[in-house]
């Protein structure tokens, strides 16, 4: 299979450079794969599991916000937070997910009562697709 260069980047470092043959990145409007060859364009990234397909087994990391640009040079992933779920904290999750309602029960309109909801749901949808893969320590 073909193979084009992908990196992820969090604030606090570079997370993965190199050579892949395809990323499953969860955008703001669902998942898309890119494969060698996509066509350009960017997204926001809505909080979920992106998969990296490479050499051995795929390598999934929780990330949270940011963007993903495809471009001639490949994909480029710029995520708020970006962490292995091998290495999540259940407890940074849960954190996240008790922040949402939060900010739920907080919304002053509509706008924000949505926004606030579709974040909410797609925390919870994160905790739902680990399972027991996240650890709790």
């Amino acid at each position: 299979m073909a193979t084009f260069h992908f990196e992820l980047v969090s604030p606090e470092r570079q997370l993965f450079s190199g050579a892949v043959e395809q990323v499953v990145v969860p955008g703001s409007e669902g998942d898309f794969g890119i494969l060698a060859g996509h066509s350009p364009f960017v997204s926001t990234l809505r909080p979920g599991i992106l998969t990296i397909h490479g050499d051995g087994q795929p390598k999934r990391l929780y990330v949270r916000g940011g963007f993903a640009e495809v471009s001639s040079g490949g994909l480029t992933v710029l995520a708020e937070r970006a962490t292995p779920v091998e290495d999540l904290n259940a407890a940074h999750l849960d954190q996240d997910i008790k922040n949402a309602e939060e900010d739920l029960a907080d919304a002053k309109d509509d706008a924000a009562r949505n926004k606030a909801s579709e974040r909410l749901d797609q925390l919870k949808g994160v905790k739902a697709a680990l399972g027991t893969a996240g650890s709790t320590h």
